[in-house]
């Protein structure tokens, strides 16, 4: 099998056979042209079926993600929905990450517990509290890792065991981490998700979402099948030109990851050591409780960094008080990025067992250098400093 970044640059990306241009066209069209009825040129009808440019782009991911095939959608939560559509059915019960994406908690629990889907939040780290959470209906576990925002590390390979042993489905989310990280296909999951928007587009310019499915047989048809009727029936498929910039993304995947991760680190290893701060989240971290795991399954340790300052006010005025760090609900772009997640990305928490603290902030590290975004980061904590002292004085 060739080099990860041999695979980025050439997997679905075949030159014009035509022309002889080394980027493949974006294929702008709606429709084909039939050479007679259901006489179709190459297999391609109707763009929401089938479009040369998205069939580059999923060729791309499944090769990345050591998948059966690939699947692009019009976003991560498009992508998420149709996979859980495509695998569940009403009455089934899924076991789910407490800390990830809250997006993907308010899909599960406030739009799909409509159709009869129930849910259990349980600790990534725990395996025996996964276990406990097993009912006879559990269909489906949903799981990411690193987990959004607490950074936590789970074992892939332990829960893709359980995951066989009940009879049920494993789904990664490999967002942050992404395949240049770790492919959760090797470890035994059965289907991974992204929000290509993040790291795989990667330049904050094109919204998408993805999945990758294992060659793994479900309720009586392939996962492939499934997950590619979903897409076809339900229409939420990735345009052309989005496909063309999350592929163009790809293929410099490897390469940003790369510096993410060592500015990440950098960044980490400064924040833990600083007084200003109460903890930082970071599996680069020796102190991190997911170290060595993490170290086991993954290339790097990955461009987030969460950290807990000393209080709400401090946290608020860090969040918005930075130049590159700009404030903003999205990550892994080559710009750096402050998230407040209880308020933004996991909004939709609060009230629940599994609200984000009100001092946490989440930094998205970019690939500018790091001793500009370390300036940055001293500029917003001085700035906390200050929230945080006219708090007590109050």
């Amino acid at each position: 099998m060739s080099g990860f970044n041999t695979l980025a640059v050439h997997a679905g990306q075949e030159k014009d056979p035509h022309t002889g241009a080394v980027i493949p066209p974006i294929y702008q069209t709606s429709t084909f042209i039939q050479d007679g009825i259901n006489v179709l040129r190459s297999g391609h009808e109707y763009s929401r079926g089938s479009n040369p440019t998205r069939n580059g782009f999923e060729e791309q991911l499944a090769a990345l993600e050591g998948g059966a095939a690939g699947y692009s959608f019009a976003s991560g939560i498009a992508a998420e929905d149709a996979l859980l559509r495509a695998v569940l059915a009403p009455g089934d019960h899924i076991i789910l990450g407490a800390d990830g994406y809250g997006g993907t908690n308010r899909l599960i629990s406030q739009l799909h517990s409509k159709w009869g889907i129930t849910s259990s939040a349980v600790d990534i780290t725990n395996l025996d509290a996964v276990r406990t959470a097993l009912r006879p209906n559990t269909a489906l576990l949903w799981l990411e890792t690193p987990s959004n925002p607490l950074l936590g590390i789970a074992d892939l390979a332990g829960w893709a065991a359980i995951a066989r042993e009940a009879g049920a489905l494993l789904v990664v989310d490999n967002t942050f981490a992404t395949p240049y990280l770790q492919r959760p296909l090797d470890f035994g999951a059965h289907a991974v998700v992204h929000s290509t928007t993040k790291y795989i587009g990667g330049h904050s310019d094109v919204l998408g979402g993805a999945v990758i499915v294992a060659d793994h047989e479900h309720r009586g048809q392939s996962l492939a099948q499934a997950v590619a009727f979903q897409q076809f029936a339900g229409g939420a498929v990735s345009g052309p030109q989005d496909s063309y910039l999350a592929a163009r993304g790809l293929k410099t995947l490897g390469l940003r990851m790369a510096r993410h991760c060592a500015s990440a680190n950098t960044i980490a290893h400064w924040l833990d050591e600083h007084q200003d701060i109460t903890r930082v989240y970071y599996p680069g971290l020796a102190s991190h409780p997911g170290h060595e795991l993490a170290a086991s399954q993954q290339r790097d340790f990955g461009g987030i960094v969460s950290l807990q300052l000393a209080d709400e006010a401090a946290a608020r005025a860090f969040a918005e008080s930075m130049h590159y760090f700009q404030l903003s609900v999205s990550l892994g772009g080559v710009e750096s990025l402050v998230c407040y997640p209880r308020e933004m990305t996991h909004a939709s928490l609060i009230g629940t067992p599994l609200e984000i603290p009100g001092n946490l902030v989440r930094l998205s590290v970019g690939i500018e250098e790091v001793e500009d975004l370390l300036g940055d980061l001293e500029r917003g904590l001085a700035a906390a400093r200050r929230a945080s002292s006219a708090l007590s004085v109050v």
